[in-house]
């Protein structure tokens, strides 16, 4: 009996030992498909990491590599987001064809154009902005566009600016191009480009160069709404 009895415990812890290591490789089995399935559903760590600004797909980012141009006095700005500019003019004058994309002038007109320095002054990089804006006499614009050259605050009465574009036309002192930042063009750090600014529409062949002015006046530039100046050399 003891025999039957001692054989039927032995049973019993076979049966259990059976039990708990059918158990135990079950459990073993779930915990290691758990964890499969942790590190499947585990973001990858890249997703979290910022995107990195690459060259900017702009015609701008393809403008060669020039010396500093003789200018002017450099006008320091602040926009509201903290960029930091220095602004120097550089030249003005008129030309039949200022830009690449600018139609031919008609006869006896011509276009209004300035060039200056946009320099990103500070140690990170700014949105690529124009803060300059083209000046001329009104009374140099033909009278079936006075209409869309437009007075300023704080610029004189007697000039006004006309819808215009501008561009960068080099790079300066191998300043490296613009990023994209978010589809956004940016000026790296430190780097200086030459921009020229020119009207869309023609005026009088006979405008004198000295007559065309650069004015900053926007209020994302100067807090006072007062049209700042921006000097050309020897001016």
């Amino acid at each position: 009996m003891s025999n039957s009895y001692r054989s039927h415990r032995r049973r019993k812890k076979s049966s259990a030992g059976k039990l708990g290591l059918a158990g135990a490789l079950t459990g073993a089995v779930g915990i290691a498909a758990v964890a499969v399935g942790i590190v499947m559903l585990r973001p990858d760590a890249s997703d979290g990491k910022a995107a990195t600004p690459t060259l900017a797909s702009q015609g701008d980012g393809a403008a060669g590599s020039a010396p500093s141009p003789d200018a002017g006095p450099t006008l320091n700005v602040t926009t509201p987001e903290g960029y930091g500019y220095g602004l120097a003019a550089a030249k003005s004058g008129t030309d039949a064809r200022p830009l690449p994309t600018s139609s031919p002038a008609p006869s006896g007109s011509t276009y209004a154009y300035a060039d200056y320095v946009l320099t990103n002054t500070q140690k990170r990089p700014v949105l690529l902005d124009y803060p300059a804006d083209l000046f001329l006499p009104r009374s140099e614009v033909p009278a079936d566009e006075r209409d869309r050259c437009m007075p300023q605050p704080g610029v004189p009465d007697d000039m006004c600016t006309l819808p215009n574009h501008s561009k960068v036309t080099a790079r300066l002192n191998n300043s490296k191009p613009p990023i994209s930042d978010n589809g956004d063009a940016m000026i790296p750090a430190g780097a200086s480009y030459l921009v020229r600014i020119a009207t869309d529409l023609p005026v009088k062949d006979g405008l004198k160069t000295d007559a065309v002015k650069l004015y900053i006046w926007d209020a994302r530039f100067t807090s006072d709404r007062k049209g700042i100046e921006l000097n050309f050399p020897n001016s």
